[in-house]
């Protein structure tokens, strides 16, 4: 009797994996995403790939991994490879233990085919010492045996949740994620790639993090816009952002030779953007005033005859002509620079109570009674590990949430926009009429003036190109931007911004932190970004 072909998972090939990368061309509708990329990932590769959003960073992860076919080039992988997703495909029904046995079943099935090896073995069938040490080779090269015992480590690391029954359903987002993020990082890899995976973790969880791929023996390519991760694992930084010629950018020296280069190759872009824009303008004022004396020239002084518009025209012709083509000939090579956050101005309501809670709580998600009161100009962080009901108490004080115990008011006519950790899928409906059909539910509301409504374009979230298309197309980040783009367009008293970074740009995130500190509207953030942590260490803290 022969023996039973059995399915083998893929085999660490440790020092000799590697992922190449070869011309990529991704292409989105008319809009290229990627255009001759080349890159090769080995075992002590550390990169971060860093960019405005909808750059294709995380386009690019999916091509790396196989998930996406690109338009054009290749890319070859030997070895193995794990891929911790920006956005999770886990069906709410499920349970735990569901999740945690698919996320293990290269390891499991290593070690159910040792165990069938061995009764083939034992049984004395053909070919069944052979096969017994292609299995056992496969479970040791995974570890396979450790396996569970890794992940639980990592799960109580992570602080997640580990109980095998809970159906994720009655999971938060962040608490779904640690358990698929332990599920990678306690099992064996040769390569790694990382897409925002610090979008759901608190404190603890990005210090075991920041450890687990310090420590990690493959190679890496971290997504991310945490500059402090990527301080402690990259040493080469590629920068998906727009730039002059339109190709993507590699430095060397880690974050620190990114940010120095990237922000001297954009003081020179907007330099010369602008010494090109007002050449052009010069250029363009000599024609216009070159047609002027054309038109005037024709309309000689009066006693002056024929000849006299005759032997000036040709001049004057020549003059248009040699104006036309300076014109012509400065190039507007140089192109606009990149967007840049202009929040409009949110009012204040000076002496008046905003918001109020009083020893408000929620069954099973706010456990303990909670006060808040919000002035104009005040600013809050709420902390806490995930699930501690930091995004809970935001929805009680935007008024979305009633609390089974306490009581929570506001002032009339104050308003609130909240920002949700996770947003409001719109369909088929473009950015600019999600946009428009907001506030024109808030203006017939009475929520917001006519005079005050802000076109979409006037805040620089959304590039033209994005305005256009689809929600349903644009990426998480360009989805977060919109909403963003909502909630400081309907003028708020009041600002709840629940993990406001998430999926959000270095420079995004900068810009609005800069914008936060100067508003007279009153700011609650809960946030678990280290860099906003540190940036608002003077704010008042409530930790659940």
């Amino acid at each position: 009797m022969s023996a039973v072909p059995v399915h083998r998972p893929a085999v660490p090939a440790g020092e000799h994996a590697q992922l190449t990368a070869t011309g990529i061309r991704l292409v989105r509708g008319s809009r290229t995403v990627l255009d001759g990329l080349d890159l090769t990932i080995t075992p002590t590769t550390r990169l971060g790939v860093v960019g405005e959003n909808g750059r294709g960073k995380t386009s690019l992860l999916e091509v790396l991994s196989g998930a996406l076919l690109p338009d054009a080039g290749t890319v070859r992988r030997s070895g193995t490879l794990a891929v911790v997703d920006q956005e999770l495909p886990v069906p709410p029904e499920g349970t735990v233990g569901d999740l945690l046995d698919l996320e293990l079943t290269a390891e499991h099935t290593a070690v159910a085919q040792v165990e069938a090896a061995a009764r083939a073995l034992a049984a004395d069938r053909p070919g069944a010492p052979e096969q017994y040490a292609q299995a056992l080779a496969v479970a040791q090269a995974l570890d396979a045996w450790d396996a569970d015992r890794r992940v639980e480590l990592a799960l109580q690391a992570l602080h997640a949740v580990s109980d095998r029954s809970r159906v994720l359903g009655t999971l938060s987002v962040g608490q779904r994620y640690r358990v698929r993020l332990a599920c990678l990082l306690g099992t064996v890899h040769d390569l790694l790639l990382l897409d925002e995976p610090t979008n759901h973790l608190d404190a603890a969880g990005l210090a075991h993090l920041g450890a687990a791929l310090r420590e990690f023996r493959g190679g890496v390519v971290l997504v991310s816009h945490d500059r402090r991760l990527l301080g402690q694992v990259v040493d080469t930084v590629l920068d998906l952002d727009p730039s002059r010629d339109g190709r993507p950018r590699w430095y060397g020296g880690g974050v620190a030779g990114w940010r120095a280069g990237r922000t001297a190759e954009r003081s020179r872009w907007i330099h010369d953007h602008r010494e090109q824009q007002a050449e052009h303008a010069r250029l363009a004022g000599n024609l216009q005033r070159a047609r002027s004396r054309l038109v005037d020239g024709w309309r000689p002084d009066k006693g002056t005859g024929k000849h006299t518009r005759a032997t000036r025209a040709p001049g004057l012709v020549r003059s248009v002509h040699r104006r036309q083509e300076d014109l012509e000939r400065h190039r507007v090579d140089v192109p606009e620079p990149p967007l840049e956050l202009s929040v409009p101005e949110l009012p204040a309501l000076p002496g008046v109570e905003l918001v109020r809670a009083e020893g408000v709580a929620v069954t099973g998600r706010l456990l303990r009674p909670v006060d808040v009161v919000l002035g104009s100009g005040e600013r809050l962080v709420v902390a806490g590990p995930n699930g501690a009901g930091k995004s809970t108490l935001l929805q009680v004080l935007a008024g979305a949430l009633a609390p089974d115990a306490g009581r929570r008011t506001a002032a009339p006519g104050a308003r609130i926009g909240h920002l949700l950790q996770d947003g409001v899928r719109h369909g088929a409906r473009s950015a600019q009429e999600v946009y428009e059909q907001e506030l024109v539910r808030l203006v017939l509301a009475d929520r917001l003036a006519e005079h005050e409504v802000a076109p979409l374009e006037s805040l620089g979230l959304l590039a033209a190109r994005d305005r256009g298309r689809p929600v349903a197309e644009l990426s998480a980040g360009q989805r977060r931007r919109l909403e963003l783009a909502v909630v400081l367009a309907s003028r708020p008293h009041v600002l709840l911004l629940d993990e406001p970074t998430n999926h959000l740009s270095i420079a995004l995130v900068d810009e609005l932190t800069e914008a936060l500190a100067a508003t007279a509207a009153a700011v609650v953030l809960t946030t678990h970004d280290r860099q906003l942590l540190r940036d608002t260490k003077g704010w008042p803290r409530l930790t659940l």
